[in-house]
This record gives C-alpha cells, sequence and structure tokens, in this order.
C-alpha cells in the first residue's frame, strides 16, 4: 500500500506551538469561548470529550484529562476513575449515534506508538463498522469519513445531554 502525505495534518499539529510551550489539549478546553469550534463535545470536572480533527472513522472521539500530563500513572485517583467512565461513555454515545459493530480503543503512548500529539496523554474511542475497510483504502489508498465534523459533533453532543 502506497503513503498518503498528508501535509495539513503536521500543520495542525504545529499550528498553536510556541516554543514548545503549547498545547492544543491544553489550549481549547481553556478558551471556553465556544465548545462547538473545538469541537468538545462534554466537560466533565477532571476530563473532557472531544472530536478527533483527523478521524479514523465517523465518530472518532478522545477522552482527555485538563491536566497536562504525558504519564498515566500521574493521574489522581478521581482523574483516573472519571478518565474511564468518560471511556465507558464514549462507547455508549457512539453506540446510540452510530450504531457501529465494534469499537478501538486504545492510549498511543510516544511518537513511536503513533502518538500524533505525545505531550499530553489522551485516549482514543474508535467506533468500528462490518466491513468497514472500503474499496476506497484497497484500490486508492484513501479513506473516506462520510460524515463532517459539524454533524458527527452535534451526533455526540446529543449523547451527553
Amino acid at each position: 500500500m502506497e503513503t498518503l502525505m498528508a501535509p495539513w495534518r503536521y500543520t495542525y499539529l504545529n499550528s498553536t506551538k510556541s516554543g514548545g510551550k503549547s498545547c492544543i489539549f491544553c489550549d481549547f478546553p481553556a478558551d471556553g469561548s465556544d465548545d462547538r469550534k473545538h469541537f468538545i463535545v462534554f466537560r466533565g470536572t477532571y476530563c473532557f470529550v472531544i472530536l478527533n480533527a483527523y478521524p479514523y472513522s465517523s465518530g472518532h472521539l478522545m477522552v482527555i484529562p485538563y491536566r497536562h500530563t504525558t504519564d498515566l500513572r500521574s493521574f489522581t485517583s478521581k482523574e483516573s476513575l472519571e478518565f474511564h467512565d468518560l471511556i465507558a461513555r464514549s462507547v455508549e454515545c457512539l453506540k446510540s449515534a452510530f450504531h457501529p459493530d465494534g469499537f478501538n480503543v486504545g492510549i498511543n503512548i510516544g511518537t513511536a506508538a503513533g502518538a500524533g500529539i505525545d505531550t499530553h496523554i489522551h485516549c482514543h474511542v474508535v467506533p468500528r463498522w462490518n466491513g468497514d475497510s472500503n474499496f476506497m483504502g484497497a484500490i486508492g489508498n484513501v479513506k473516506v469519513v462520510p460524515i463532517s465534523l459539524e454533524e458527527t459533533w452535534e451526533r455526540c453532543r446529543t449523547c451527553w445531554r
């Protein structure tokens, strides 16, 4: 399979960096002006749920602690409990909103593990469907996500009310 270059993703990942001091996972919830703008679907006490701006599939959510950390061991018991609860609630939300056949749930720790943003730990909740590797991936080496981030945000936001 050929590699599809995605320079816009690199631009996005580096867009808020200023001398390595800024983190989008810290900046987005701190902004507080418009959750729709940053695709935040739910705010908890210690963690929040956000859409992935570059989803692997429709409905791809991420659960992220507000506190900037790269280490799961640094979680307080309250942070850990809410983090895991929001992962489970994300699965239930996506079941209701998208009716997938399964899920990938995981944390990529470090760039070697595939983390696009490796400086702030986060968990991916990715809905999957039987046969979701369509012809575009097999023939054109392109992934198709059939729903906009705006519509996905609306569907997911409704689940959390």
